[in-house]
């Protein structure tokens, strides 16, 4: 089960209670992360407006990014490519993730996509928060991923002191369509 598997991902709570506060995971960037069971997740909303399965794609951070380290993590140049786990990783996951979210379509079609980004302090590699988002370019003609843009939009706020570090991870895994409908 979905569950069983994202515990198995070193997830540990944010705080006793606080179900809204997205959890930790240290998954290891570098060995391949067991996914949910196939077709065991959903996809929510159409088109643009797509959301992962909460229950298997919750969203999880990256212990090592706090408020206190933004300056030397995710507002440093450099921080996404340094803990980006290799596409040789990833690249297995993705099909399984794709099989629990029952999409049968081509690798190309989707992005393995961090629901909490890595430039606002998402775990690198967890089963948690990585799912097959729809590849915006090829599923609508659009070119610019609309999550890309609020990613960076808020990597800006929280970096120039304007928003608190918390408060992005929280809105982009709470529903990150509503919040690009905000800052995006």
């Amino acid at each position: 089960m979905a569950t069983a598997l994202i515990a198995a991902a070193a997830i540990v709570p944010a705080a006793a209670g606080a179900a809204a506060v997205p959890g930790f995971s240290s998954a290891s960037a570098h060995a391949v992360q067991p996914q949910p069971r196939a077709g065991s997740c959903h996809i929510r909303g159409r088109g643009l407006d797509v959301l992962p399965d909460p229950r298997c794609t919750p969203g999880l951070r990256n212990p090592a990014v706090r408020q206190s380290t933004i300056g030397t993590t995710i507002c440093t140049g450099g921080w996404t490519s340094r803990v980006r786990p290799p596409e040789s990783i990833t690249e297995k996951e993705k099909r399984a993730s794709m099989a629990a979210y029952g999409d049968r379509g081509r690798l190309s079609s989707y992005e393995y996509d961090h629901l909490i980004p890595l430039e606002l302090g998402g775990a690198v590699n967890a089963t948690g928060n990585l799912w097959p988002e729809p590849d915006y370019a090829h599923h609508s003609g659009f070119y610019a991923n609309p999550k890309d843009h609020l990613e960076n939009a808020l990597n800006h706020l929280v970096c120039s002191g304007r928003m608190p570090l918390l408060t992005a991870q929280e809105l982009i895994a709470r529903n990150w369509v509503a919040g690009y409908r905000k800052y995006g």
